[in-house]
């Protein structure tokens, strides 16, 4: 059996109950060593055989996972985060379908939940965004144009980008011209909810000045939107004169 689990957003406690347990349990464990804290590995029982896929190819990853059914062991693959957001995962289900082999997902602690905690926001306020889109700016890994930053911005929503530390000279180009003001509220959270997180807020006009000055290059989080401002409408959900399902209006 292989149980695909997700590490959480960085400190070592916030993987779920469940994900601590399989971790525990397990005979192998691979782990993205590039991201995943490498405290997470002190759940494991001793014995247990770990690699780092950092080091890897899928298929190196997929041999070993061969090689433990075939001894009857059990695998955790550990992701970050959650792995269903830039996990590559269903590259490795495919291969496990193919060869019989079965397996199960764990959900994580995604880093955008974990930004969302550090900064203390709230990312769908009432009359300022109620949606949240999670992208990246194009790269090695390409982004289909129908989902180019250009077109995305357009809706001025809240967004959360992964892996773009790098490119914010061509992402904060991309978000003012497609629509975003250039005094957009930024936030920059370098690996969010480990012992060495840092925030940086900037404004859409000031991002890459602020990323570059700071020598960020990767393991961060760009949030963008007036989420970050202090205007909002207070929900209705708790408001005296709004009637609910469990309760009458006061006013």
């Amino acid at each position: 059996m292989v149980h695909f689990v997700g590490a959480g957003s960085g400190a070592a406690d916030l993987i779920t109950v469940r994900g601590s347990r399989l971790l525990s349990e397990a005979d192998v464990v691979i782990y993205a060593g590039s991201l995943v804290n490498p405290q997470l590995l002190d759940y494991c029982k001793e014995g247990c055989e770990i690699f780092n896929s950092a080091k890897m190819t899928l298929e190196e990853v997929i041999e070993e996972i061969k090689k433990a059914e075939a001894a009857g062991k059990t695998t955790v693959r550990l992701h970050t985060g959650d792995s269903s957001i830039y996990g590559a995962v269903r590259e490795q289900f495919d291969e496990l379908i193919k060869l019989g082999i079965d397996y199960d997902v764990c959900p994580g602690v995604s880093s955008f939940f974990g930004a969302a905690s550090s900064l203390k926001t709230e990312y769908t306020l009432p009359d300022v965004s109620q949606t949240v889109i999670i992208t990246r700016t194009a790269g090695k890994t390409p982004v289909p144009e129908r989902e180019s930053i250009k077109s995305l911005a357009a809706h001025r929503a809240t967004m959360v980008l992964f892996l773009s530390t790098s490119l914010t000279e061509i992402l904060q180009r991309d978000l003012l011209e497609g629509g975003y003001p250039g005094n957009t509220p930024v936030a920059v959270v370098y690996k969010a909810t480990w012992p060495e997180e840092k925030i940086f807020r900037c404004t859409i006009d000031t991002l890459h000045e602020a990323v570059t000055s700071d020598g960020l290059t990767k393991t961060s989080l760009i949030i963008v939107g007036n989420c970050l401002g202090d205007n909002y409408l207070r929900s209705l959900l708790y408001d005296p004169g709004f009637t609910t399902e469990y309760r009458e209006a006061t006013k």
